[in-house]
């Protein structure tokens, strides 16, 4: 179980289909750094995306206990679109290309 500056978030899952999971930054940040590979970039520039693009999310987080994957989803996509608007659109739709 993971928590946010001491703050429990619960996830809940796409549709509230599955059962919810605690949020875990590690899980979002390395879903950012495999789309900015996957839209070409260098490793070292896809980890300090993803690093900024995570700490935004975070603080968007911060206010809320509870979320859906789907605002996770749209909300990193919108901050990362800030810094690679190719691996922003690869991150929001992989379900649908992949």
């Amino acid at each position: 179980m993971t928590h946010h500056g001491g703050q429990h978030i619960d996830i809940i899952k796409q549709g509230g289909r599955r059962q919810s999971e605690s949020f875990l930054r590690e899980k979002l940040h390395d879903s950012i750094v495999a789309a900015c590979l996957s839209a070409g970039s260098p490793t070292g520039h896809a980890e300090q995306i993803a690093r900024n693009v995570t700490d935004a999310v975070l603080a968007w987080l911060s206010t809320r206990p509870e979320v859906t994957s789907t605002d996770i989803r749209h909300i990193t996509a919108r901050n990362l679109k800030t810094y690679h608007p190719d691996a922003a659109y690869l991150y929001e739709h992989h379900r649908s290309i992949l």
